[in-house]
């Protein structure tokens, strides 16, 4: 397993806390109680929960004075879309400035300045233009913060804590996901400012949050070393993609996000096919969320690292696979549970993220996690677009069943080019010795 980069300030007791457990052996999965062991994963894991829950406010209350106020359903889904749109034109760059600067520093700074445009967002009468520019203004913030937070998450845990603090925080993104809907959409039919408020506040919450429970680090990369951020983006890209390692991790990672959002992209219109009606439709939308959630715990930790390893191709072949039997075209119940395995299966990303950072310089962390969240993105919506033109021609189930099966035949390529055992364990111990900290001298 790659240690955990240090700064050269000393161990603080969180720092301390994250080490190995005593007793823990090698191939025994971390304990949930290990992970919230950490005082720093703590502060970091309520920061995104409120961020999560105040995002999902806002993007339901910006979509509900869209439509109030203009009547277009096109402008209320550009209003739900556009805090996606930085993330597609310069994700990677934006998130190369996490890079530049400590960690923590960007994420306190990014939440200050969203509390105040989101705000800003909710004074009264205030014109569209003005409110969508505050919307594009707050999400350009998102990338770099969110890399930051990828980053410090992989020095705040190591080894298989790591994988399992994902797993929680992946239990607890879908769970904010449901709930911040849900709640976002009985407040907003009170008072859609209200829930713009809210979101304000669980930005400097989070900001409060970071201040007080996560302890300074230096930057990852000195100012001495600083090219431009194009210079630097592609080095992160060369570094990713230039990986025996993790460039296979990330083109399937890549390609799992394009399979298995299709079925939950089209559930609502597979629903219609299938003769259900608004509850079906969010029962099949659910569903791979749910499989998600499922995943998280029996995969991230339940299993041992090493088993999680060794399911790694077999997931990767199931997750389409499960998907096949749309061109059969079952009835409801069965697309149901089709799905829900596909969530499950697709759970696999997070072995594959925790193997991602083993392999990991730590200088390029913010980097390398940028252009995966920005890939993620961009295949998110290239896939959605492109099944839901397909189907525009063809029955849903027929989409989605011809999808899956060309995923299928990606997927077998990918597992038969899948790197050996002992190219994994020679890239893991370079990593870790990169990633060993440097005494302090004197």
């Amino acid at each position: 397993m790659a240690e955990k980069a240090r700064g050269t300030t000393g161990a603080s007791p969180a720092e301390d806390a994250a080490d190995p457990a005593p007793g823990r052996t090698a191939d025994r999965p971390a304990t949930f109680r290990e992970v919230f062991g950490v005082a720093e994963y703590r502060y970091l894991f309520a920061s995104a929960i409120l961020s999560w829950i105040g995002d999902y406010f806002a993007r339901v209350a910006v979509a509900y004075l869209i439509f109030r106020d203009t009547g277009s359903v096109l402008l209320s889904a550009a209003g739900f879309a556009i805090s996606y749109l930085p993330w597609v034109a310069g994700g990677p760059i934006l998130a190369a400035l996490a890079e530049r600067y400590p960690y923590r520093r960007v994420m306190i700074l990014c939440d200050v300045a969203r509390t105040a445009l989101i705000a800003l967002m909710a004074v009264p009468d205030m014109p569209l233009p003005a409110l969508l520019l505050l919307l594009l203004a707050a999400s350009v913030l998102t990338p770099p913060f969110q890399a930051a937070r990828s980053a410090m998450l992989a020095q705040v845990l190591d080894g298989d804590r790591y994988v399992v603090g994902l797993s929680v925080q992946n239990i607890a993104g879908q769970t904010a996901q449901v709930a911040g809907y849900a709640v976002g959409g009985v407040i907003t039919a009170v008072d859609a400012r209200v829930a713009l408020l809210l979101n304000a506040a669980s930005f400097g919450a989070s900001a409060l949050l970071l201040w007080r429970g996560v302890r300074p680090r230096p930057a990852a990369t000195g100012a001495t070393a600083r090219a431009s951020l194009l210079r630097e983006t592609a080095e992160g890209a060369r570094v990713v993609f230039g990986h025996r390692v993790m460039r296979p991790i990330a083109l399937v990672a890549f390609s799992m996000v394009a399979i298995v959002i299709v079925p939950e992209g089209l559930a609502v219109a597979w629903s219609a096919e299938l003769g259900g009606g608004s509850r079906a439709a969010g029962l099949l939308m659910a569903a791979i969320p749910v499989g998600s959630a499922v995943g998280a715990v029996v995969i991230g930790r339940m299993m041992a690292p090493e088993r999680r390893i060794r399911l790694i191709r077999p997931f990767l072949l199931a997750c389409p696979l499960l998907l096949v039997p749309a061109l059969l075209s079952p009835p409801l119940a069965v697309v149901f549970f089709m799905m829900l395995g596909a969530g499950i299966a697709g759970t696999v990303i997070v072995p594959l993220n925790g193997l991602f950072v083993q392999v990991l310089p730590g200088a390029f962390r913010a980097r390398a996690f940028g252009l995966m969240q920005g890939g993620l993105q961009i295949t998110h919506a290239a896939a959605v677009l492109a099944a839901g033109a397909l189907a525009e021609a063809f029955s849903v189930a027929a989409v989605v069943g011809i999808w899956s099966l060309c995923g299928l035949v990606l997927m077998a390529v990918a597992v038969t080019a899948w790197p050996s055992k002992e190219v994994i364990d020679a890239e893991v111990a370079r990593a870790a010795e990169l990633n060993r900290p440097v005494p302090a001298s004197g």
